[in-house]
């Protein structure tokens, strides 16, 4: 995890070296973090920050996927650490009950992957044999968690005006 910086972002400060469920504990360690951000930041500023941690895990990811020789590893949970930002920042301000739904509706859209969500997952993947070109790797291991993030605000939107 150190011997890179991208590393350390990657896998979420650690989050993604969990031996169960990196993606849930990736997605846990993001409503901390936010928590604490909305604590002491605009929500402007939380915007800011969740738009440059989005361009700085694309390279994160790329590199921490070649690094490990693998097009979409598990421990990369820096995609779903941006993606449940953009959640939260998004339904804020939502009490206890709406971020653990969201954050219940975040976790089976990235974990199930229905619909849109297995398109996006597909989208990137180098067809098999195929050399993978890390950038494009990169893409798809973010693209599903923004379709994830999409499909949960979609369904909160849903629910909030019915």
């Amino acid at each position: 995890m150190l011997a890179h910086p991208a590393h350390l972002i990657g896998l979420g400060f650690g989050a993604g070296l969990s031996p169960m469920a990196p993606g849930t504990v990736g997605t846990l360690w993001a409503w901390a973090a936010f928590v604490a951000m909305r604590q002491w930041l605009a929500p402007a500023t939380i915007g800011w920050i969740i738009a440059a941690s989005l361009v700085l895990g694309l390279w994160a990811c790329a590199r921490t996927a070649r690094g490990l020789g693998l097009t979409d590893p598990g421990c990369i949970v820096w995609d779903e650490v941006v993606a449940f930002w953009i959640v939260l920042w998004l339904v804020t301000p939502a009490g206890l009950l709406a971020q653990a739904v969201a954050f219940g509706l975040f976790r089976y859209f990235d974990a199930a992957k229905p619909g849109p969500v297995a398109w996006a997952d597909s989208v990137f993947k180098p067809r098999p044999g195929a050399t993978p070109r890390w950038w494009t790797c990169s893409a798809g291991i973010v693209l599903d968690d923004l379709v994830a993030a999409f499909c949960t605000l979609l369904v909160i939107a849903i629910w909030h005006r019915f």
